[in-house]
């Protein structure tokens, strides 16, 4: 039986089209599975046209609110390496912990030439100020794009980075959501991805 979390946030965040939607019921649903107080709200913005998506998880007995506070996330998620960057200056807390899909999609600051692409020097600096940890991680033989949402969860749940949630609650999540071909390649890559 695990223990309540006393209190555990996730801010999760991307561009439209890559999953987060998906990647953030899963770990809802995995919570739920082990039994675990948890609230979470999506906000989709520009969600259809390669703009900013992102996701509010909250764990614990006495959360009100699904919202997570600047400064205040555990755990920060992104599927963009630009998005990671300014996640971490807005919502990590100091100590916190960042995991990280390697891809770049460009912002339109960036695409207009009026800034540049965030570098892992920027992210590292970053997250050095607030003594967090990274977890950066990229799948070279990935042959759809839209998967990589899958193997972000599988590295969270690899690594035990949102305590009390195992494997098979993620797995079992997957099985709620998915379907047919669609669940079975999923489930083929988390397990890959994490391993037994």
């Amino acid at each position: 039986m695990s223990k309540t979390f006393e209190r555990f946030n996730i801010y999760l965040v991307g561009v439209g089209g890559q999953g987060i939607g998906l990647l953030s019921e899963a770990i809802i649903r995995g919570a739920d599975y082990a039994s675990q107080p948890v609230r979470g709200v999506d906000t989709h913005g520009l969600a259809q046209r390669g703009g900013m998506v992102e996701s509010f998880i909250r764990f614990g007995e006495n959360v009100q609110s699904p919202l997570v506070r600047k400064h205040d996330a555990d755990l920060v998620i992104s599927l963009e390496k630009n998005e990671v960057y300014r996640a971490i200056g807005d919502f990590l807390k100091p100590g916190g912990k960042i995991i990280y899909y390697e891809t770049i999609l460009q912002p339109l600051n960036v695409r207009m030439r009026n800034g540049d692409d965030a570098s892992d020097e920027d992210i590292d600096s970053i997250t050095l100020k607030r003594e967090g940890e990274v977890h950066k991680i990229k799948k070279d033989d990935l042959k759809e794009r839209v998967m990589q949402n899958t193997v972000v969860l599988a590295e969270i749940a690899k690594k035990q980075l949102i305590p009390e949630i195992s494997k098979e609650n993620y797995l079992a999540a997957l099985t709620d959501l998915l379907k047919g071909e669609v669940l079975q390649k999923n489930l083929d890559l988390f397990n890959e991805v994490c391993g037994d």
